[in-house]
């Protein structure tokens, strides 16, 4: 499987970098959980959060996850651009017949989720799961690729968002 074309995609659409990995890169850690529950405050709001009922537990996640072989990680330093960017690969590999295809990336569909009203969500067919959201170790996961991340010290440094599209 050559995903060449979704990296150069990804590119095109405006990602910063766009990367190939195999699943046996990802850094799966359940303890990822922790830093939602009790430093999230879309905590029992999100639509897309592990809070929301139904929802698979990071353990979980992984055990789906691991059935990819490979995908596409994006990065971007604007979170529309990161989704966007992950909507659109995703789209195209289902539509190159890779109909697992599926995309993950903290959500950017509403300026504010509809979840924090009591509301159903706004847009169902596109909200995903963060890359984060669903037991990965995004710090450790993007580092061996060189990818920029750091813990941010304040608001006004630049955020690094990361989406992915995990292809099979």
């Amino acid at each position: 499987m050559n995903l060449d074309k979704y990296i150069k995609l990804a590119l095109e659409l405006g990602a910063d970098h766009a990367v190939e990995f195999a699943t046996d890169q990802i850094a799966f850690d359940s303890r990822t959980i922790l830093k939602c529950m009790f430093g999230c405050s879309d905590w029992g709001f999100g639509h897309t959060c592990p809070s929301r009922k139904g929802s698979l537990m990071p353990w979980e996640y992984e055990k789906v996850l691991k059935k990819y072989r490979r995908g596409i990680i994006i990065h971007s330093t604007d979170k529309k651009i990161s989704q966007d960017v992950s909507f659109e690969i995703e789209r195209q590999a289902f539509l190159d017949g890779y109909y697992f295809a599926f995309s993950m990336s903290d959500c950017a569909c509403c300026e504010k989720c509809t979840g924090f009203s009591g509301a159903k969500c706004a847009n169902p067919k596109k909200a995903r799961p963060a890359f984060h959201s669903v037991g990965i170790d995004v710090f450790k996961t993007v580092r061996q690729f060189g990818l920029p991340i750091d813990t941010l010290k304040d608001m006004s440094e630049t955020t690094n968002w990361y989406s992915a599209v995990f292809i099979d």
